[in-house]
């Protein structure tokens, strides 16, 4: 079963996505992968897994290749699994999706399940600082073009969309995964020399320190002036009630250092 397991990683399909195609549980999903050998599965999960893998027998899989082709082909099979509907009403695992369309429900389940299903196996803590990045990462994708960009040429990379899918700015797109791909090649084939490395990472360091200060310069600055503001309107603190006419004194002030 280690041969199962190293496959499933390597297409990607994670144990959530295989317990919706079996129709099972994620635990039994786990039971199953644990057993000693595949003729231990219900007979009809196994003949789906063999049918998902499209194989006549357990032996095959290792001459499963995992082309782009073959991983496309299974992402077909697993996204138009039916059986959804009970996974997006507005009780299902404690999410309200009513406000979304189908669609969106679906990639959002999805996404809720795998990062919860790395969480519950995180022994080591890595899990958890992965997800704090993500949530990182999220908070600043609608401000930083290229993290989108970034998206897309993972998800081509492995094979998940079209090479030639370009949902952003084509030409941007284009010449960041040309950038993307020449990195990744560089660092694969043991990057550059140590000393350069060094050197534009502490260019990185640097520049990272500079933005801090100058976002902290900003904070500094607006909460000089809200102290001002109120001061001036002779209130203590910003409150609903109150809240639009200090915005509008902040204004004032900040306008007359123009």
């Amino acid at each position: 079963m280690e041969t199962l397991n190293e496959l499933l990683k390597d297409l990607g399909i994670s144990k959530v996505k295989l317990a919706k195609y079996l129709g099972v549980s994620r635990q039994m999903v786990y039971n199953y992968l644990e057993m000693t050998n595949i003729e231990e599965w219900p007979k009809d999960k196994k003949m789906k897994l063999l049918l998902l893998l499209d194989i006549q027998s357990y032996d095959e899989i290792k001459d499963v290749k995992p082309t782009n082709e073959y991983i496309m082909r299974l992402e077909r099979i697993l996204n138009d699994n039916d059986g959804e509907a009970s996974l997006f009403s507005s009780n299902s695992a404690g999410y309200d999706f009513k406000d979304l369309n189908k669609k969106q429900q679906k990639i959002l389940f999805e996404i809720i399940e795998l990062l919860k299903e790395k969480l519950s196996e995180d022994e080591s803590g890595t899990a958890y600082s992965m997800c704090r990045y993500l949530y990182n990462f999220l908070q600043v994708i609608d401000d930083v073009e290229e993290l989108k960009y970034i998206l897309a040429y993972f998800a081509k990379a492995n094979g998940f969309i079209p090479v030639r899918e370009f949902v952003f700015s084509e030409e941007n797109q284009l010449t960041f995964e040309v950038i993307m791909y020449q990195a990744i090649t560089l660092f694969n084939n043991g990057g550059a020399s140590k000393t350069k490395i060094a050197e534009a990472h502490k260019r990185f360091e640097s520049d990272v320190e500079q933005r801090q200060e100058e976002k902290l310069s900003r904070t500094q600055e607006l909460n000089t002036v809200k102290v001002q503001a109120l001061k001036e309107l002779n209130y203590t603190e910003i409150n609903e009630k109150n809240a639009t006419e200090v915005f509008e004194k902040i204004a004032e002030i900040q306008s007359r250092k123009i």
